[in-house]
């Protein structure tokens, strides 16, 4: 497949990263020749340096015989027309585009995006991805990593193992005999920093950040077995008023339980702005680092501290002040991953990546054929591929035990005619079954191999 992919930021090159290591044949273009430099320095891609929604410069990345343009620069306008040029001259068949402004993404204007109006095949909301991300996290506040797979009926959580947890030091091949009707499979492990993929005799110790895919029938007991609590959200305060904040504010809003929200921005405008959006939400303008006005807004009562401002270390140390305030679960947006190792020290419970949430909804929709759903671990370490096994896979008819899966793969969940099941090695894969895959990245390509994916990619 031949990718044009404009923008090499950090969402631009993450993708890139992706789709060159599966041998599609990728070129990056943006503007600054530092970036594209970079992405050609360090992954096998060709670079244009140049602007991406200038006709010359797609013609010189090989537009007229691509298969599909992805637009992340930092400029929705740019997104918006380099898909129209990608239509209009070069007969791209599948654009897709990331667009940040919340009056692009408003339903009543979603015609504007027909084919033959302004041709956007998928548009991706960072901020809408990053909202649904804090819901998520919110939903079950005693994991760090959450995410939904099998049509809602299976989660994939991420639980940092505590002193208090029960099963410390005990082998994972011990926990099916303890708890034989448990649907939860433990399928990755992070380490003193290191991710990999366990085998049935290694132990979980304290410290470690263990990834695990569980029935969702089956989430409240696991995080007990795993010694978390699961505490009903009520009181929620939220550092930045923005368009994540706003979001976030506003689908709390939405919820049939009902939850009390305070929002705390500094800019005046947006805080105002916030304020006439907002009907039962509380906006307190002023600086979400300040103990006082945290105070005002009822840090202490509060069950969770959203902290989504568009500045890292201010997210982190709003974190880290609401919990020596005494809320029980700081949740910080972190842009930067490099950051990300100084969230435990902290004490900070959960963070957001929005560019890897934004990469995992790409990725979705660029692994078109049977491929249901992707979604990025850490700094692109892993991925959990959801996808419906075919007759040509070389896994159908057979039984888990009899397939070979590299060292850095195991299989987190199954779904047979609608019902998700527990894989052990006697499980048997049918034509139809849906598949959930945790995989480290270097073995992905691998993991398309065994369910054939390439065949049907679109």
């Amino acid at each position: 497949m031949k990718v044009i992919i404009c923008g090499a930021g950090q969402v631009g090159w993450q993708i890139a990263r992706h789709l060159s290591g599966e041998l599609n044949d990728v070129t990056v273009v943006d503007n600054d020749p530092d970036l594209v430099r970079r992405a050609t320095d360090t992954l096998d891609v060709q670079g244009i340096a140049g602007f991406a929604s200038y006709p010359d410069v797609l013609d010189r990345a090989g537009a007229r015989d691509a298969d599909m343009i992805i637009a992340a620069t930092y400029s929705d306008e740019v997104n918006m027309v380099t898909c129209q040029v990608a239509h209009s001259v070069f007969s791209i068949n599948r654009k897709i585009a990331r667009l940040r402004s919340q009056s692009y993404l408003n339903a009543i204007y979603s015609d504007l995006y027909r084919r033959d109006h302004l041709p956007i095949d998928v548009v991706i909301s960072p901020e809408r991805e990053v909202a649904a991300a804090a819901m998520q996290r919110l939903s079950a506040p005693a994991a760090f990593d959450i995410e939904t797979f099998m049509e809602g009926k299976a989660q994939f959580l991420g639980v940092r193992i505590a002193e208090d947890c029960p099963i410390v030091n005990t082998a994972l091949r011990q926990l099916t005999d303890l708890f034989s009707t448990l649907r939860t499979i433990v399928v990755g492990i992070r380490r003193d920093g290191t991710l990999f993929a366990p085998e049935a005799g290694d132990q979980l110790f304290v410290g470690d950040d263990c990834y695990l895919f569980t029935h969702a029938d089956d989430v409240a007991r696991t995080m007990e077995i795993f010694g978390k609590t699961q505490k009903k959200q009520e009181r929620v305060v939220i550092v930045g008023g923005g368009n994540v904040g706003l979001t976030v504010a506003k689908a709390l809003e939405d919820q049939a339980s009902r939850i009390r929200v305070k929002v705390i921005e500094r800019d005046r405008s947006c805080a105002e702005r916030a304020a006439e959006a907002l009907e039962r939400t509380i906006v307190l303008h002023g600086d979400g680092l300040d103990a006082a006005l945290l105070n005002e807004a009822g840090i202490k009562r509060a069950d969770a501290m959203l902290a989504v401002t568009d500045d890292d270390k201010t997210n982190m140390l709003a974190a880290v002040r609401a919990k020596a305030e005494g809320c029980p679960m700081a949740i910080a947006l972190i842009n930067d991953p490099t950051l990300v190792p100084l969230m435990a020290p902290l004490g900070i419970d959960a963070y957001i990546n929005p560019r890897a949430t934004t990469v995992s909804s790409i990725l979705r929709h660029i692994r078109h054929g049977r491929v249901r759903q992707v979604y990025s671990i850490g700094d692109a370490e892993a991925e959990v591929i959801e996808a419906e096994v075919l007759s040509t896979s070389p896994m159908a008819g057979q039984r888990l035990r009899d397939i070979d899966f590299p060292e850095g793969v195991l299989v987190g969940a199954v779904m047979k005619q609608g019902e998700v099941v527990r894989p052990v090695g006697g499980t048997r894969i049918d034509e139809g079954d849906v598949v959930a895959i945790f995989a480290m990245s270097d073995d992905v390509p691998e993991v398309e191999r065994l369910m054939q994916v390439s065949i049907d990619f679109f």
